[in-house]
């Protein structure tokens, strides 16, 4: 508040994009781990606060679902600069305009189970998450192939700090399917995700 005051009193304010980002979460305890690296909510779930020169949503809470990767497109795309074509991220400048616009449907993370995180079977896994509004799942592989070893999935709605791993209930075999295909779809895509039409 303090800085956005400052860029008013010295008339900077209509000239200046502010962003506002933190680093990842930590646990003191959940999921019975300690510090700030997994694939769950309370880790990669951030602070991402943007203010834009006279932008209809400044000062609102928008719940669509955007990435770290996805700030420099934005700030490319508010200060004029041509973006690059491999680029993962899209800009979310539409957000900042109307925060209802329908948006991704589901971002990625990754986290590999190495070093001090290690398996007691002294295998390292890599684990690959698909979160969408409704449902977070990961697959773990060892790090050097191509099986699953282990599957997450939880019910944002139901169970919001993922304490209830139901990847085993015969019932969300077809969900599983399905965000596993999407979960492949988006770590081997080379182009970038885009929004639906606006």
């Amino acid at each position: 508040g303090r800085l956005l005051d400052t860029l008013t009193e010295q008339k900077l304010a209509r000239n200046t994009i502010v962003v506002l980002w933190g680093d990842h979460g930590w646990k003191l305890g959940e999921h019975n781990s300690w510090c700030k690296m997994t694939n769950y909510e309370i880790d990669t779930r951030v602070p991402l606060i943007v203010r834009m020169p006279n932008a209809a949503e400044n000062g609102k809470q928008c719940d669509r679902l955007v990435e770290f990767v996805d700030i420099y497109p934005s700030l490319c795309e508010l200060a004029n600069i041509p973006l690059r074509q491999e680029l993962e991220g899209i800009s979310f400048t539409p957000l900042l305009e109307n925060r209802w616009l329908p948006w991704k449907e589901a971002v990625f993370s990754q986290f590999l189970r190495d070093g001090i995180w290690i398996a007691p079977d002294g295998v390292a896994y890599m684990g690959r998450c698909i979160r969408t509004h409704r449902h977070r799942y990961i697959e773990w592989k060892a790090k050097d192939g191509n099986d699953i070893v282990a599957r997450e999935l939880y019910d944002l709605k139901s169970d919001p700090q993922e304490n209830n791993n139901i990847a085993k209930d015969a019932n969300n075999r077809e969900l599983i399917q399905s965000l596993g295909k999407r979960l492949s779809a988006g770590w081997n895509s080379s182009q970038k995700q885009t929004p639906p039409s606006q």
